[in-house]
Formats: C-alpha cells, structure tokens, sequence
C-alpha cells in the first residue's frame, strides 16, 4: 500500500521519554496497515541489541544498523513505504538531506531522538529535523529527583552531574544518564554567556 503524500514525523525529547516505544508504536501501526518498512538506527548504538531497536522499557524492532546517514540511501528496498529512524541526533547532517529525499519521494519518514544533549542544548541535525517535520511529538520523562515530569538528559560520572566540557557523544543507558526538569537538571562549568 502506498501514501499519496510523503511526510516527516519526529518524535523527541529527554532520554526516558518514551521516544522509541513511541517510534515502535507507529511503525507496528504500520504494519498491521501493511506498509513496507525499513528501520534505521546508528552503528554506534549497541545498548541492547545491534540489529534492532530497542526501548529502555523492553519493546524491541528489527532495524539496520549503519555508519552514515547516506547509507539509507544505498540500503532502501524499492517497495519501501515507511522508513523509521532511531537516535537520529547521532547521525551527520546528510541526515536532513535523505530526510528531505524520502519525503518528496512519498515516504512516510518516522524519526526518535533527543532534542537535546546532556548540557541542554540542541542536539545535532534535531533542531532542523523539528523544523522541517510536518509532526513533532515532545514526550516527556519523570524526574529522578522530584517526580515530575522531565525535559533533560542528565549524565553522572560517578554518580555526579558530568561538566559542560565532557565529551558530548557517549552511548550508555540508566548507568550513566537520568532523566531531570529543568530545576534538578545540573551542568558544571557552563560558561556564562
């Protein structure tokens, strides 16, 4: 079955959130509407399982790893209808170009990543992901503090808020991030602006 119109939707928000059961939702949805899908995820995501997407709740999606966002190209089946992406806030910024692609092409694309890093700030190609998207879902998580609900990713060094200078970019899971509100959300070393 084909759309008559391709489309971007993304689905984001603080590791905890929800953002891939959301993701394996809709493209369950999908099957059962018959759609051919293909899922995409990055190479350097190996948390749980290397060929399959998997939410920190247990649901689980069979998926391709790949290097580079261009590899989606060389990796698409001609029959193709939807096309999920998960941690896309890893990929390079080509990742806005197949996107783009997909979705004049009439591809459903379904995209999971966080919004932000663990500073708060934007997290790579999302912002324009967000922007270009038809949909934008923000799922929040619960605070490992207060209870309520959150919007940050907060990663401990033994078991302290890590500095504003540490490395952006280290796949981990509940051993080394949080979910936190703004309140309890805590980056040392910020620079001023």
């Amino acid at each position: 079955m084909k759309h008559t119109k391709g489309s971007i939707e993304v689905v984001t928000g603080s590791m905890f959130s929800g953002k891939t059961d959301e993701l394996i939702r809709r493209l369950r949805r999908a099957t059962i509407a018959r759609q051919k899908i293909q899922v995409f995820k990055p190479a350097i995501d190996v948390r749980y399982a290397v060929e399959k997407v998997t939410s920190h709740a247990g649901p689980a999606y069979d998926a391709t790893p790949i290097q580079y966002a261009k590899d989606i190209r060389e990796k698409l089946d001609a029959d193709t209808t939807v096309v999920g992406i998960d941690e896309a806030q890893f990929f390079d910024d080509e990742i806005l170009s197949v996107t783009r692609e997909l979705a004049e092409r009439g591809l459903r694309v379904i995209i999971a990543g966080l919004d932000t890093d663990f500073r708060g700030e934007p997290f790579g190609s999302m912002p324009v992901l967000m922007a270009q998207a038809e949909r934008v879902d923000k799922v929040r998580a619960i605070c490992m503090v207060c209870g309520e609900e959150a919007c940050r990713t907060q990663r401990l060094v033994n078991n302290q808020p890590a500095n504003y200078d540490d490395p952006v970019v280290i796949v981990g899971a509940s051993e080394m991030y949080e979910a936190r509100c703004r309140k309890h959300h805590s980056v040392p070393k910020r620079p001023e602006n």
